[in-house]
């Protein structure tokens, strides 16, 4: 296991692997029962923005390379099943059958365009686009005279999407590369904004929303899907990396990150849907802290709009 300067533990690439492309020592190695001890990795107590942003990107780049895993429960102590995952958070047959293979990586927490009420000719943003599923969903829907913009931070995701976006001649579908809190996108341009489980991994939330308001047209709307909290975990959990990367440890309190989003200029902000979230839950160990930080989120989509 390597260590940056600030003493946070990073993969090497030499490492022995599993599948999903995490090291050995991810989640305690080879396959764990829920009541085995599992072996957790931490931030440092003066870890910055930069060093969460490197971790996850680093996580992330993995899963891109090596494949599928799951938001939750550490990302490679997840479900691998990605078309069961997409049935678990709300997608449908017909949109598992729309989507290119390899687009689908068994992440997120639910189905943002599900509630976005996309419409033809808009210009749509995603937040983290990933392997690029929920952009290419929202290209059908806006059809070939709106335009689709993902953006995210990792350089094998965006290489993924843009590979996925060719092969399928994907033509009013792009993909940036660039981080959510200084999006690569102009003022004023962008219709509608959905994020699927990406929030709740910035550093800096707040940032990411004056963000997503910015670019957004006067009347637009932002409908995210995340992961947030109802109480308050354990200090230590907040700096577990294997739940940072399992959208666990950055999540913010439920009233905080709606709060977020009011101060950032956002209007009418409302919860339409809260569900509880237990993909990858089943592989945690009973009673363990970790469990009982996970046990502490749920699933929202939330939307609102710059008036």
């Amino acid at each position: 296991m390597n260590t940056t300067s600030r003493g946070i533990p990073v993969p090497l690439a030499s490492e022995p692997t599993r599948d999903c492309g995490c090291a050995e020592d991810c989640c305690g190695g080879s396959a764990t029962s829920p009541d085995e001890k599992v072996a957790t990795a931490y931030l440092s107590e003066n870890a910055t923005a930069g060093d969460v942003r490197s971790v996850v990107r680093e996580k992330y780049g993995q899963i891109a390379e090596h494949g599928s895993s799951g938001c939750g429960a550490g990302g490679c102590c997840g479900v691998t099943d990605t078309g069961s995952v997409l049935g678990m958070i709300g997608y449908g047959d017909a949109d598992a059958a729309a989507v290119p293979e390899g687009s689908n990586l068994g992440l997120g927490c639910g189905n943002p365009l599900a509630f976005a009420d996309a419409k033809a000719g808009e210009t749509v943003l995603d937040l983290g686009s990933g392997g690029g599923i929920d952009c290419f969903l929202a290209a059908r829907a806006v059809g070939p005279t709106g335009h689709v913009i993902g953006v995210d931070m990792t350089p094998a995701m965006i290489d993924r999407a843009r590979t996925n976006a060719k092969t399928h001649r994907f033509a009013n579908v792009e993909f940036r590369l660039g981080e959510i809190e200084h999006l690569p996108v102009a003022d004023d341009s962008i219709d509608l904004i959905i994020s699927n489980c990406v929030i709740n991994l910035s550093p800096e939330k707040p940032q990411a929303f004056r963000e997503a308001h910015r670019v957004l047209k006067p009347g637009g709307r932002v409908l995210v899907s995340d992961l947030v909290l109802v109480h308050e975990i354990a200090p230590e959990m907040r700096r577990s990396i294997e739940l940072l990367v399992g959208c666990v440890a950055g999540a913010s309190l439920r009233d905080e990150y709606l709060r977020h989003m009011r101060d950032a200029g956002f209007q009418d902000v409302e919860v339409l849907n809260e569900t509880s979230y237990t993909v990858g839950l089943d592989g945690m160990m009973h009673g363990s802290p970790e469990r009982a930080a996970f046990e502490a989120v749920s699933s929202v989509k939330v939307r609102a709009y710059k008036r």
